[in-house]
């Protein structure tokens, strides 16, 4: 339907609170099957959430909201490593 084609650039979408957030995962059996991995460039307090952008690569910056509680018990902070896990069913793909 979308006409997608191998080579053809595209973009993918996954809602910020879909995304799990985790680190020191070598060894780690999830479910999910999607993991990108890379550095904090910000960690924002709400009054019950936590927004955290991870800097995947190049300039691509993934967005995650978790409680506060659970990034505290990450350790997350700017400059520190995790990755983020999604499901496929999350990912909504679009082109231009």
């Amino acid at each position: 339907r979308l006409g997608l084609m191998e080579g053809m650039a595209v973009s993918a979408i996954v809602k910020a609170s879909t995304i799990i957030l985790g680190t020191d995962l070598d060894g780690a059996k999830v479910s999910a099957r999607n993991r990108l991995c890379g550095t904090v460039t910000s960690v924002t307090d709400g009054a019950v959430s936590t927004e955290v952008s991870l800097e995947i690569g190049g300039s691509d910056v993934l967005s995650a909201v978790i409680t506060r509680q659970s990034a505290k018990s990450l350790g997350l902070t700017k400059g520190s490593y995790a990755c983020a896990i999604f499901k496929a069913p999350s990912v909504i793909i679009g082109v231009e």
